[in-house]
């Protein structure tokens, strides 16, 4: 890893250490709040502090009665621009919490606003990118580094091996993996003008950004992230033989709400397209921490789908219509 990501990450950590810390807040917009929310997943199945995940702007808005100067909040923005990211880094502070930051873009509006600062590197899709040096890799990396000092354990110990030494492989490989399958998507779903996607548990946040941002934003196909435990309480109404979901099964606690979300649809769907964790080659993340790290695995296997669905539709994954054009 980075030696600088590496100094970065341990200031961060030992400041939370420093403080008697109550809650955690993870704050971002769209694939950036996709991005954290998994973190906030993790503190909620290992310690006993509570926290929350936030939309930006909600966050200002609601003000949390809980936030204050035993608060850590975590904020994110590939860019460092996002202006309602930038002013709940600002207000968290002014509230006197401990603000941590992460961007792609050093000096930029959030990079300033937050108390301490971690960088991830970016490459677009096809370019090589460590994955050690990955947005959730710095993320993960920034969690059990609080875990492993706040509550020392073998566990979050291996957790932290298995970023700096096994992701990257386990990326490449499973791209490798699933090469044909995401060909095969491209061509088979260019023409869909509505795709649903469908998870539970830590893998909800990839089902979710998959939809808004690869699916709604970078295509301009309709779609809806539908959590797998919600889905026989309406959502299941819309199945049908034409209609396409993806469906992703994590590895954990909450599979058994997968499973049976996959078994009714793909009774009822001839479009039901399964991403499985059962079937990710996770050989250099460790065992005990695996289903931790299955929405990452998933998420490089979609982004390969999405890239693969644009080459076949002739819509750029950099195209946008709205979005950094005009005012909003």
């Amino acid at each position: 890893m980075n030696q600088e990501h590496v100094q970065q990450l341990e200031a961060a950590i030992q400041a939370v250490a420093q403080r008697k810390v109550t809650n955690f807040y993870f704050v971002a917009c769209g694939g950036s709040l996709a991005n954290v929310t998994p973190a906030q997943y993790i503190l909620d199945r290992e310690i006993e502090i509570p926290s929350a995940a936030y939309s930006s702007n909600e966050f200002i808005h609601r003000s949390p009665k809980a936030l204050g100067p035993s608060s850590v909040v975590i904020t994110c923005s590939h860019s460092g621009n996002t202006p309602e990211t930038v002013a709940a880094t600002t207000f968290a502070r002014e509230k006197g919490a401990l603000t941590i930051c992460l961007t792609n873009l050093v000096d930029s509006p959030l990079w300033e606003a937050a108390e301490f600062k971690l960088h991830y590197n970016y490459a677009p899709y096809g370019e090589a990118l460590r994955g050690e040096e990955t947005s959730m890799a710095i993320l993960y990396r920034l969690v059990f580094g609080i875990l492993q000092t706040l509550y020392p354990n073998e566990k979050y110990a291996n957790a932290i091996s298995s970023i700096e030494n096994g992701l990257h492989g386990v990326y490449e490989r499973n791209k490798a993996l699933t090469l044909e399958a995401a060909k095969a998507f491209g061509r088979n779903y260019k023409r869909e003008k509505l795709i649903y996607t469908m998870a539970s548990g830590i893998n909800y946040s990839v089902a979710y950004s998959f939809a808004i941002c690869l699916l709604q934003e970078m295509q301009w196909i309709h779609s809806s992230a539908i959590h797998a435990g919600e889905y026989f309480h309406g959502p299941f109404e819309i199945t049908d033989f034409d209609v396409p979901f993806i469906v992703i099964k994590g590895l954990g606690e909450t599979r058994p709400l997968d499973d049976r979300a996959y078994d009714f649809c793909v009774k009822y769907s001839d479009k039901t397209i399964l991403i499985d964790a059962e079937t990710f080659d996770l050989e250099g993340i460790s065992p005990d921490v695996r289903p931790y790290f299955t929405n990452l695995v998933a998420g490089v296997v979609l982004r390969q789908y999405a890239q693969h669905l644009s080459e076949e539709t002739g819509h750029a994954l950099s195209v946008r219509r709205y979005m950094w054009k005009m005012e909003y």
